[in-house]
Parts: C-alpha cells; structure tokens; sequence
C-alpha cells in the first residue's frame, strides 16, 4: 500500500544567516525552444524547481547542471548566473521562489543581454501587487 503522503528531497540551500526573508515571491516561468538567458543575478535568494522540459545551468565559475523535469536548483544572491538556457526543442517550465527582504522589489539584474528577446526581462520580474488580507 502507498502511503497517503510521500516525500523526496529536492535541495537544501543555505542562505546567509544574516538575510530577514519577510516575503517569498513565487513566479512559473516558461522559456521557448533554444532561449537562452542572458548573464545575470539574483539580489535575493532564489529557488526552484523545474516542472517541463529542461534546462542547462551554471553559476559562474562552476560546472553546467543539466536540470531535468522535477530537478531543483538554487541561485545565490549576488552571484553571477553565467547559463540558464533552454537547449532543447520544447518548451522548458520552472517555477521560481525569491526569497524577499521587506523593502526589496528587484528580482533579477541583468548584466550582459545574449538577444534581443531578453530586453524586457528586468521589467518582467519585478515584483508584482501582492495580496494582502
């Protein structure tokens, strides 16, 4: 008999101890076939998990990941992302936890563009009205 609930570890992050996380901003991403991100950083902790697809990932100076549907990942803050690309010929889905300080609103810098296609990515992923109850 299968248990009702069963759990699988993902990814144990350590974040600065130092970080007051007030908020989590969670967002689903969705990359077409072949895109690939340009060089950037996250100015808060991230997280997340990949849900469709595939994705190749690097923090700088580390070697490439190749994230699989389930497959989780975590993007230091402050830490340059030098790949996170769609190299396949679908669609590749993520969902995305940022791990926010009360007065912080920036998701993503981005500090070098690889197309066109990207020239709005920073106006994408600020931070949206929320709800508060």
């Amino acid at each position: 008999m299968t248990p009702p609930v069963m759990r699988k570890e993902l990814l144990t992050a350590m974040i600065d101890s130092d970080k007051s996380v007030s908020r989590v901003e969670i967002q689903e991403a969705t990359m077409g076939p072949g895109i690939k991100a340009p060089l950037h950083l996250h100015p808060c902790p991230t997280v997340g998990v990949i849900t469709e697809g595939s994705i190749s990932f690097q923090i700088e100076g580390q070697p490439v990941q190749h994230l699989k549907v389930g497959d989780a990942f975590y993007e230091p803050v402050n830490v340059r992302v030098a790949k996170f690309d769609n190299d396949s010929d679908t669609p590749a889905k993520f969902v995305v936890f940022y791990l926010l300080g009360k007065d912080e609103k920036e998701t993503v810098r981005i500090l070098a563009k690889r197309s066109s296609l990207w020239r709005n990515m920073s106006h994408m992923c600020r931070s949206k009205p929320s709800f508060q109850g």
